[in-house]
């Protein structure tokens, strides 16, 4: 299997600043994502220090595991010295032999197209989540609305809350996307789908995201990863 990736990010109209992270790079692909909490120091500090600690892990669950470890002690240190909030979201895809390792600690996402069908691979972190699983309230109410602001788990979290790792098996065909809730909270799931489904590269796959959530009033910083496996050598 070989795989065709590109990334990008959009500041949007509400922040002036965009306080999102990435990293892809390829053979092997290492790709993640970390969204900021707040419009601070700590937000910026968060993201890019658990973007590049995590991109320099050995690709295996005990490595990402120590990680995030890392992540925490590092961030929640300067959190303290700011006196200020300091945290971020994190979704990582790496390749293995087998496959990819995903982590997954806070609200941003992981999909995967395969045969026509979008699925999100990871949970989301949030009072929100657990809400709509469990039918406290309606989907579209203000309670949830509110929720979805709630993290259970992030990077600097004082309890150092562990990510999910999982496995994610490798098909031709496969298209992935890493993003952060600028993009999954402002684009509708049947667009996700026909712009992953759309046969494009993904360059273009990424541009097209990053526009849709502009067109859809750009309220947040808005970063994308699309992935493309491929049994071509």
């Amino acid at each position: 299997m070989t795989t065709a990736a590109a990334a990008g990010s959009e500041t949007g109209r509400r922040y002036p600043a965009n306080f999102d992270a990435y990293h892809l790079s390829e053979n092997p692909l290492v790709a993640v994502v970390a969204d900021g909490m707040g419009d601070g120091p700590g937000s910026v500090m968060a993201g890019r220090t658990t973007v590049d600690i995590v991109a320099a892990a050995p690709p295996t669950v005990a490595g990402i595991r120590a990680a995030v470890t890392e992540a925490h002690r590092q961030v929640s240190a300067f959190g303290k010295r700011i006196g200020g909030l300091a945290g971020c979201t994190l979704t990582a895809l790496v390749r293995v032999d087998d496959g990819f390792l995903a982590a997954q600690i806070g609200d941003s996402r992981l999909y995967r197209l395969r045969a026509g069908l979008l699925e999100i691979l990871t949970v989301d972190h949030t009072m929100a989540w657990l809400g709509a699983v469990n039918g406290w309230f309606p989907f579209e109410s203000s309670q949830a609305a509110a929720a979805r602001y709630q993290l259970t788990r992030y990077v600097g979290h004082a309890g150092a809350p562990a990510p999910d790792v999982m496995h994610v098996d490798a098909r031709s065909g496969d298209v992935l996307l890493l993003c952060t809730d600028g993009v999954a909270e402002q684009v509708p799931y049947h667009r996700i789908l026909e712009i992953l489904g759309s046969g494009t590269t993904p360059g273009a796959m990424v541009r097209d995201l990053l526009a849709q959530a502009d067109a859809a009033g750009g309220n947040d910083n808005a970063t994308a990863i699309v992935v493309q496996v491929s049994s071509r050598p």
